[in-house]
């Protein structure tokens, strides 16, 4: 695993334009206000430009992985649910939901968990609820993708904006292709990631669990004869 952290070009502009603010903003206090004030002023502007640098950090992490089938997790954060669902919006079918909450101090950066054709891809507008919440999947601003494998099996991936998130960015395309190692999209400040997988998905992650984008293999698909009885799954989501 190679490690390299870099600024993420989608938080690069607001980083100059933010520095740049500061600048603009602390030269008139430091001029014209009490000293103690500026002083005030100069680490309250500085910590927001440090969290804002940290917050668009995006990490190099190149996994090599021998199993097509193995399912890589999209983003850093926490397992929230895995339990099986009604998808509406493209299976129209049970599916078996895996959700990944992004607090604020995830990496946002968010990658393919396996690789194939991108067979969709739209984005869809709504609510700005909490991104915990079960029904922010089916109800926030989102973006849907779904990926085609090699062996005709398809997933679908969620990104779902929060309260605070106001901004989902996703750069897979219909038709295009989609490899490992590369990144799906961004999303800005708290919010969640939902898969959408077969019934039979083996599942290597428990409810809780704490996931690393492009790093922990979270699962596993099967071929369509395998069967996994999904009365025995870890069956848990937030209220």
């Amino acid at each position: 695993m190679k490690r390299k952290i870099k600024i993420h070009r989608e938080g690069r502009n607001i980083i100059v334009f933010l520095t740049f603010a500061i600048f603009v903003i602390n030269v008139p206090v430091f001029l014209y206000t009490p000293h103690w004030i500026s002083a005030v002023i100069l680490v309250l502007t500085a910590a927001l430009l440090l969290f804002t640098t940290y917050f668009f950090r995006n990490p190099l992490r190149i996994l090599d992985v021998d199993d097509p089938n193995f399912l890589i997790s999209p983003c850093d954060g926490r397992i929230v649910v895995i339990e099986p669902v009604f998808e509406p919006d493209y299976f129209k079918e049970e599916r078996l939901q895996v959700s990944i909450f992004m607090s604020p101090f995830n990496v946002h950066a968010n990658w393919y968990p396996i690789e194939g054709e991108v067979v969709r891809s739209e984005h869809q507008s709504g609510r700005h609820m909490g991104a915990w919440l079960p029904k922010s999947s089916t109800e926030n601003e989102r973006s849907l993708v779904v990926i085609r494998t090699p062996k005709n099996q398809e997933i679908m991936i969620r990104q779902v904006a929060g309260a605070m998130a106001r901004r989902v960015v996703t750069y897979a395309k219909a038709g295009g292709k989609c490899h490992r190692n590369e990144h799906l999209g961004f999303i800005k400040l708290g919010s969640r990631v939902d898969l959408y997988l077969p019934l039979n998905t083996e599942i290597f992650v428990d409810f809780g669990d704490h996931v690393k984008g492009n790093e922990t293999i979270i699962g596993k698909l099967r071929l369509t004869n395998e069967t996994t009885n999904v009365d025995k799954l870890v069956v848990s989501s937030e209220e």
